[in-house]
């Protein structure tokens, strides 16, 4: 009897937090996404701006999308009507500055008015380093853009999905990396890492090379490889952070994203662990 009465009143409390509004689970509070205009955050930097807006037009196929401009997303930010897509740098908790600009994908709402920060994040993931980048991330600026759709979606259907961005990219290297050459940057590895302490992880389909072989296999759309790609800030402080990503060359999806805490120890690159970890699973 008690259990009883205790789900007929779990029951009633769930219905009386929807009926006050109250519900906060992300899952829920994508529920109107594809429903909503997703207004494109054109900012200053002119060269971004327009590789955005042509991926955008390009791929961009969950929602119906305007473009506007950083005045006009201050005064339409408040609003529940509006997804925005916006680059925007972001300083974590210790750093003094700004370390990376993440590719942010935000709903709008009254809690706006106390900045981008207060607003509903759906998914952040990082472009480049705040203080511009190298050219590198107009390479891979279209996977970000469809991860954002695709993660997105995805967790439209599933709170667990909602909650665990980076699992959720990664079982896609889980499932099928063994399956795929890897062209990975030395650049993209920790410098501290010697050659033959790298080589004990790689394979016959797995290769080191330079950032420009890595990329044109990229843009190449060359069956079955992943590519690299890292970011960071340029000058890293206490609380900053290094973002390590695999990308699929022919689909363009994101394979694989992980993070570390930048340190005296754990520079900027893919490290031992990480590789261990793309190892273990081919």
């Amino acid at each position: 009897m008690k259990k009883w009465i205790l789900t007929i009143c779990a029951l009633f409390a769930g219905i009386g937090l929807l009926a006050q509004g109250n519900v906060t689970t992300r899952k829920y509070r994508l529920a109107d996404f594809t429903d909503k205009i997703t207004q494109v955050v054109l900012t200053g930097n002119e060269v971004l701006s327009s590789a955005l807006r042509q991926e955008v037009v390009s791929g961009w196929t969950a929602s119906a999308f305007e473009f506007c401009t950083l005045e006009q997303f201050e005064k339409l930010k408040t609003s529940d009507n509006f997804y925005f897509l916006i680059a925007a740098e972001t300083r974590f908790k210790d750093e003094d500055n700004p370390g990376i600009t993440f590719l942010t994908l935000v709903k709008g709402g009254p809690e706006a008015t106390e900045g981008i920060g207060a607003m509903h994040e759906v998914i952040s993931l990082p472009l480049q380093a705040a203080m511009g980048g190298d050219g590198r991330e107009l390479t891979y600026l279209g996977s970000l853009v469809s991860a954002v759709q695709t993660f997105t979606l995805a967790a439209m259907e599933s709170e667990k999905v909602a909650y665990s961005r980076d699992a959720w990219f990664r079982q896609n290297y889980e499932k099928w990396g063994k399956m795929k050459q890897i062209y990975m940057a030395r650049e993209d590895i920790v410098e501290s890492m010697q050659e033959q302490e790298i080589e004990k992880f790689l394979d016959p389909d797995w290769h080191v090379c330079s950032a420009e072989e890595s990329d044109r296999q990229y843009l190449d759309g060359a069956y079955h490889v992943l590519t690299s790609y890292v970011v960071a800030p340029v000058i890293p402080s206490k609380g900053s952070y290094c973002y390590k990503m695999l990308f699929e060359a022919d689909t363009h999806a994101l394979f694989y994203i992980s993070r570390h805490k930048i340190t005296e120890k754990k520079g900027v690159g893919f490290l031992p662990e990480d590789l261990k970890y793309l190892a273990r699973k081919r």
